[in-house]
Order: structure tokens, then C-alpha cells, then sequence
């Protein structure tokens, strides 16, 4: 499948855009043998560090290495700017509106969202109905999925208000860029992504619990080694200073949730969790659990610890609700979202299923609930049969999908043995909200690999880039 996509580096009308041309200088005097090694080198780094992620339902080579590509992707400063205003928009709007459902339901109310799109939806966690987190925040970490189409055109794909993962991979891939090409740092001015997990703890640590005294203790809760992104979990508490720690180190004691040290249990003010909802709490939610905490919730509803992100912000990343933020946005902010939307046809309307049906050989149609590129069906790059086997999946329960045009995504360089080559790319950048909303220049740019391909996702093939923003 091939689409007329906008190439981030080289246009086919402009030539080379301004944002590369100190690095195409650069990359013009480099032997092709050179950086063919320095490829080489950078998956030697990858395997010693151990950068790896799991494939479910694979029996074979369930590790993987995430392939990295060396030519990174470059945006100036103004489209930066740009788009941090947008994505700041939409945050705001995000946690506004996780707040009003467990509360007032003011927008259910006036009409702007349909009342069983909540109410029916297994994101919505009733237990969550008027609680208020420690400072106000519900959505601590997010990351928003970014296409661009053109020049000027870039759109929310989606939003990971959840458990949004991947920041370990951007981190580590400007530390292998710097460690290769040391020179061209030198030569172009890139802002830093390296003090992430500082600001990540200083973020965390600013929304803890009113009853803390002194400063804060934070762990990172971790469903174990078999996780998809253990590596990641480990490399965060690692980098912040705090404890890795799993639902059998945790217990509430004396109205707290406290961690098992050698000196005895220990408090905990803030966890970073990175366990989903229905395993958080056994007493709460699923009592087959063994990830969580027994009583955690009872804790939390008192106010004696922060969870970060809170439970139920899932509902503020499902798809369906996704397709109404340029109606969220406005309904919080008063203003018209800065960073638009792809077009979504909602399958759980009889007219929109009945469209999509009828093209969806040439749409992407995708679950609500569903992420990493799983349970999807491309289109134009799908066969008949394959489209037809969706269709009926689709019929049987439509409310479980919804469907967007096939974009031609813009495309960055990567180097392959015949030499640059364009591939389609995507940008997550990782947001933290506390008393204040901050945004790391740059985020992980995902590449999808295969020629033509449009799924960028790690466990789809694709691989990642180091994003550059230049500081001018």
C-alpha cells in the first residue's frame, strides 16, 4: 500500500526542509560504511542494556529488541511550540473532564457526550464516583499520540491517559544517539530529554497526599518480570531513586499502604502504578487478583496515598470518547481545540456502521478498548477475506469499534542497506501534570519499518527513532 505522505526531511516540491539542513550538511560528509557500523553498534548497545519488550501470544522470541533507527527525526522550535500549546489544551480538558464525571457529570447533563457512552463503558469505575485525588490531578502521566498529514497539519491520534509506556525508549535512545554522533551535538543545539525522571519525580512528589510530612515517599508498582514492560518499570525506579516494588511487597497498615524494607514496613505517600485497574485492589475490583493490594482503595478514598495515574482515567483513552474531545475540549476550555482530530465514524451508530461496512476495505478500523496495534484491521493493505472476517466480527458487536480515514501519515528517513529510505512515522510526547503541566521536548517517534507499512507499533514490526527538537 502506498499513499502520498509529506516527507518530514525532503518534500518532493520544497527540497530539504529548514529543520535538517545542518544535519544533512553533517550527514553528507559521512562514509555509508560508517554509519552502517555505527547501526551495528547501536544494537549492541540495545542487547547489552537489556532494551527489550514482550510479545504476547508468540512462543518464539517472546524478548524482543525494539529496532532502532539512526537518522533522527527533527522539529524546530516554532512547530513545537505549536503543538505544546495544543497538547497543554488538551490535558487541561482530559483531567476537567475525568473530574466532572465522578462528580457533577456537567457535560452528560448538557448533551455534549451521550450519558450510556459512560455509563455502559468498563473504563468507568463507579467506585471512583466522588472521589477527588490528592491536588485535584487524575491523569498524571500522559502521553498523546501525534500524526502529522503536511506542513501545517498535525492531529491527535489518540490519548494514553491510562499507563502510558515507551518514555524508557526515548530516554535510551537519545543516550545511544549522544554516545554515536557526540560531534553533532556539538554542532546543533537539541533540547535535553534527559532529565525526565527528575522532573517525573518532582511531578509526583508535588501532588502528594496533604498528610504528608516531610518529603514524600514514592514507589513504582510493578506487575512482575513477565510484563510486557518490565524493563521499563525497572529502568523509571531506577532513574528517580525510589523502590521497585510488586503487589506482595504492599500492605495497608494503620490506614496507610506501606512497602516491606529490612527495617520493617515502610510508608508509602505516592505510587506510580503501573498495574491496571480491575488487578489494583482484590477487595475493590478482581478478587482473583494477585498483583494489587488488598484495602488500597480504602486508602486511597481516604486520602492517605496518591495513585498516579488515578483509577478509571481509561475512560479518558477509549476510542469512543476519543471521537467527542473536540467537543470535550470546548465544553472545559471554552475554546476551539488547537490539535484536531482524525475523523471517527462511531460503529454503534447504525448509520456510521452501515458506512463503514460498506468501505471498510479502505478504512482503518480499530477496537475501543484496544492498544499496541492489536485487534485492528488496516484496510487497503487488507485482503478480502480478511475484510470480510472483520465485517462479521464488526456486525456481531459494533459498539466495541470505530473507524477513521486511512491518513497518508508523514514519513521521516531511515537508513537502509540501499541508503535513506522514507518510512511513516508517528510522535508520542510524554506530558506530567501536577500543580503545573509540563512537557518533555521531543517524545518517542515510532517508525513503521516495512515499506508502505502504516502500523508503527513495537509488537506490530515497527521501530523507534530519537526526536529532536531544536532549540531556536
Amino acid at each position: 500500500m502506498r499513499l502520498a505522505a509529506f516527507d518530514e526531511m525532503l518534500p518532493e516540491i520544497s527540497g530539504l526542509r529548514k529543520p535538517y539542513s545542518a544535519y544533512d550538511r553533517w550527514l553528507k560528509e559521512q562514509d555509508p560504511a560508517r554509519l552502517t557500523e555505527k547501526m551495528q553498534d547501536a544494537e549492541r548497545v540495545f542487547r547489552k542494556t537489556g532494551i527489550t519488550f514482550a510479545v504476547y501470544g508468540e512462543q518464539e522470541a517472546s524478548e524482543r529488541l525494539i529496532p532502532f533507527d539512526i537518522v533522527p527525526r527533527i522539529i524546530s522550535g516554532n512547530e513545537w511550540r505549536r503543538l505544546t500549546q495544543g497538547i497543554e489544551q488538551r490535558v487541561q480538558a482530559l483531567n476537567a473532564f475525568l473530574d466532572d464525571i465522578y462528580h457533577r457529570q456537567e457535560i452528560l447533563r448538557a448533551g455534549r457526550v451521550p450519558k450510556e457512552l459512560i455509563a455502559k463503558n468498563e473504563a468507568f469505575l463507579p467506585e471512583m464516583i466522588g472521589v477527588r485525588p490528592p491536588a485535584g490531578v487524575y491523569t498524571h502521566i500522559i502521553g498523546v499520540d501525534i500524526v502529522r498529514i503536511s506542513e501545517n497539519e498535525f492531529y491527535v491520534l489518540e490519548d494514553n491517559a491510562r499507563t502510558p509506556s515507551g518514555v524508557s525508549y526515548m530516554l535510551e535512545n537519545r543516550e545511544t544517539m549522544m554516545q554515536l554522533f557526540p560531534e553533532l551535538f556539538q554542532q546543533i543545539k537539541v533540547r535535553p530529554v534527559e532529565n525526565y525522571p527528575q522532573l517525573l519525580r518532582q511531578s509526583l512528589a508535588a501532588v502528594r497526599p496533604q498528610s504528608t510530612k516531610g518529603a514524600p515517599t514514592i514507589a513504582v508498582l510493578t506487575p512482575g518480570s513477565f510484563n510486557s514492560a518490565y524493563f521499563e518499570h525497572a529502568f523509571l525506579a531506577d532513574q528517580m531513586g525510589v523502590q521497585l516494588v510488586e503487589g506482595q511487597d504492599l500492605r495497608v497498615v494503620d490506614g496507610h499502604v506501606a512497602m516491606r524494607t529490612t527495617e520493617g514496613y515502610k510508608q508509602i505517600d505516592v505510587l506510580y502504578r503501573r498495574v491496571d485497574d480491575s488487578f489494583l485492589d482484590p477487595l475493590t475490583f478482581r478478587p482473583d487478583s494477585v498483583l494489587g493490594v488488598p484495602g488500597i482503595m480504602d486508602v486511597y478514598r481516604a486520602g492517605n496515598i496518591t495513585i498516579a495515574n488515578a483509577p478509571g482515567t481509561g475512560i479518558a483513552d477509549d476510542k469512543a470518547i476519543y471521537s467527542y474531545m473536540p467537543e470535550i475540549v470546548e465544553f472545559y476550555t471554552g475554546r476551539k481545540a488547537i490539535l484536531g482530530n482524525i475523523p471517527t465514524w462511531r460503529c454503534s451508530e447504525p448509520d456510521s456502521l452501515k458506512y463503514v461496512l460498506e468501505h471498510i476495505h479502505e478504512l482503518v478500523v480499530k477496537e475501543v478498548h484496544g492498544s499496541g496495534g492489536y485487534g485492528m484491521l488496516v484496510g487497503p493493505a487488507a485482503t478480502k477475506k480478511e475484510c470480510e472476517d472483520f465485517s462479521k466480527k464488526l456486525a456481531a458487536k459494533p459498539s466495541n469499534y470505530i473507524a477513521q480515514p486511512t491518513l497518508a501519515l508523514s514519513t521521516c528517513p531511515i537508513l537502509t542497506d540501499k541508503g535513506l529510505a522514507p518510512r511513516h512515522v508517528d510522535l508520542r510526547p510524554y506530558v506530567l501534570v501536577s500543580d503545573r503541566i509540563q512537557i518533555v521536548p521531543g517524545g518517542l517517534t515510532r517508525v513503521a519499518l516495512k515499506e508502505g507499512s502504516l502500523v508503527v507499533n513495537s509488537s506490530q514490526g515497527g521501530g523507534t527513532k530519537d526526536t529532536w527538537v531544536l532549540d531556536d
